[in-house]
């Protein structure tokens, strides 16, 4: 069989409506019987998206800031929502409160500690971000720059609330950041390309 049946025009079967048959036994192992549709059209030989000649093949700092921001956000929320949900089930049973009065309660505590949570995450990531991309500018984008925007991000964050708890944020930052570092050295399933 050659080729003319992709210059034909899409059949649904049926040749008493004037339409194309319906494709039989004989079709080519290509196509799709359902839809009598060439899927060669749908393979992909030549890369999705086209780089300028010279650029990286890779996300940078900057395009990987609004997906962690994003993802901090949304981690932020369901962890704050499982505490408030926890939070609001103990008071409410503490305070015998039954029926709407209750559902109400519950309803408060998951929406006041998921978006605090979530504003606390994203307001870090967001730090976190700003850093990266700021060093990755100063230097070659490296493990290194991961762990110093994690302390700065910690340092910062807690920058206002007094000398000990500035050391303790960026300490805390480090750790969290060179934990990350580690585990993406160790062959993970994650390249540094979502550091």
């Amino acid at each position: 069989m050659s080729d003319d049946y992709l210059s034909k025009p899409l059949s649904i079967g049926g040749s008493d409506l004037g339409l194309a048959p319906a494709p039989s036994k004989t079709v080519p192992k290509f196509t799709s019987p359902y839809l009598n549709y060439d899927t060669r059209y749908m393979r992909q030989a030549q890369p999705e998206f086209i780089f300028p000649e010279g650029a990286s093949k890779q996300r940078g700092r900057f395009e990987l800031a609004f997906s962690q921001i994003g993802s901090a956000v949304m981690i932020g929320a369901g962890i704050g929502g499982a505490a408030g949900l926890y939070n609001g089930m103990r008071a409410t049973s503490l305070a015998n409160q039954t029926g709407k009065l209750r559902r109400t309660q519950m309803l408060n505590h998951i929406m006041k500690q998921g978006a605090g949570t979530a504003n606390t995450l994203g307001t870090i990531a967001v730090m976190y971000s700003l850093f990266g991309v700021i060093l990755s500018q100063v230097r070659e984008d490296d493990e290194i720059n991961t762990i110093l925007a994690g302390t700065a991000s910690g340092l910062f964050y807690k920058s206002t609330a007094g000398l000990r708890k500035c050391a303790i944020g960026g300490g805390l930052g480090l750790a969290i950041s060179s934990a990350w570092v580690l585990y993406n050295m160790s062959g993970s399933k994650f390249n540094k390309n979502y550091m």
